[in-house]
């Protein structure tokens, strides 16, 4: 990993100096209209040199949850004693934002779209803009995601489990459960892994909803990954719960269609073979019950209860060390409370 920058810094041809704090538009495509485009990083540098750190959010149009995490660690008056930079960029498909829509105008998947083109599709080129800006002036970085429409998930941490560096960032986030996930091709995280830049993901919620408990998490994790790469001032240490560890998931799938009903509720430990949910008919004729194919923790359900067959229902982690997740679960829950409390210069 190249951690020699020049200086200042540049995004979008803005210089930033060390000890300044701005806010760049880096211009994307116009609509059609001709109305003016952009994509905003938010640009904080420390006087100190350090770790560069990106902040991504929104790749997902409608994944709006990380933009409220985002904002509220701009508000934090901890970043005056900020150590290096802090590249943050709280809405990355402004078109999909806009439109309250997963995709680009296009129909494209931005998160498939990477590194991009400056003379590729429109998904390529939005790409390149962030790749180029972006992600070639950072050492580290996080990226913010939430479950699709109508599917919601438990607060976690996606990483390549091969990836040392990202697992330690996870490790220092606080969440419940870190899900080995196999990296994706035109993915933002196996282009930027590929540059040698750590990064991790962070799922929590659902898309065009905001959690108040998923957001509090995120917020702390961010702050604890900062502090542990000496970007903010380190605290007196707390114990910290060895989160679980999973190295594959698996969706559950309606077996018929119907009107669905979970009986337990996401962070729920569950058996392979274990009724966990009906499928009514309509008129309650029918009453199928729906069994986990996994043991493992529940991390993901859809929150609509009209299903058709073959529909996903839920999501099940499968955990390395299941003879100890209730009590270490039990134990995350019981120090969350703290870990929630505000953060500011001296906690």
């Amino acid at each position: 990993m190249d951690t020699s920058f020049s200086e200042p810094l540049f995004i979008g041809g803005t210089a930033v100096a060390r000890g300044e704090r701005t806010t760049v538009r880096l211009p994307i495509a116009p609509l059609y209209t001709l109305a003016a485009m952009a994509m905003p990083v938010h640009v904080i540098r420390g006087k100190k040199d350090g770790p560069r750190l990106f902040i991504s959010a929104a790749i997902h149009g409608d994944e709006i949850l990380g933009v409220e995490i985002i904002r509220r660690l701009l508000g934090l008056k901890l970043l005056k004693q900020l150590r290096g930079t802090l590249l943050a960029v709280p809405v990355v498909n402004v078109y999909g934002y806009t439109a309250r829509s997963r995709y680009l105008p296009d129909r494209r998947d931005l998160n498939r779209s990477f590194p991009g083109s400056a003379s590729g599709s429109m998904a390529s080129r939005l790409a390149h803009t962030f790749m180029s800006e972006v992600v070639t002036n950072s050492t580290h970085g996080i990226d913010l995601h939430t479950g699709a429409v109508d599917r919601t998930n438990l607060p976690h941490v996606r990483v390549s489990l091969d990836q040392e560096d990202a697992v330690e960032m996870a490790h220092q986030f606080r969440v419940p459960l870190i899900l080995h996930s196999n990296l994706r091709d035109g993915s933002l995280r196996q282009t930027v892994l590929e540059q040698g830049v750590p990064v991790l993901l962070y799922e929590a919620g659902e898309a065009l909803r905001l959690d108040e408990r998923a957001i509090r998490i995120g917020v702390r994790g961010v702050v604890s990954v900062m502090r542990n790469l000496g970007m903010l001032p380190a605290i007196p240490p707390t114990p910290i719960t060895a989160p679980l560890l999973a190295r594959s998931s698996r969706w559950t799938r309606a077996e018929e269609s119907g009107t669905f009903q979970l009986t337990r509720g996401i962070g729920a430990l569950v058996e392979e073979g274990e009724p966990i949910g009906t499928i009514t008919a309509p008129l309650g004729e029918t009453s199928i019950p729906v069994l986990s194919r996994d043991s493992g923790i529940l991390i993901g359900k859809t929150q609509l209860p009209l299903v058709y067959e073959g529909e996903a229902l839920f999501h099940i982690a499968r955990l390395e060390e299941p003879d100890t997740a209730e009590e270490r679960l039990t134990t995350y829950d019981e120090r969350l409370s703290v870990w929630e409390e505000p953060v500011d210069e001296d906690h």
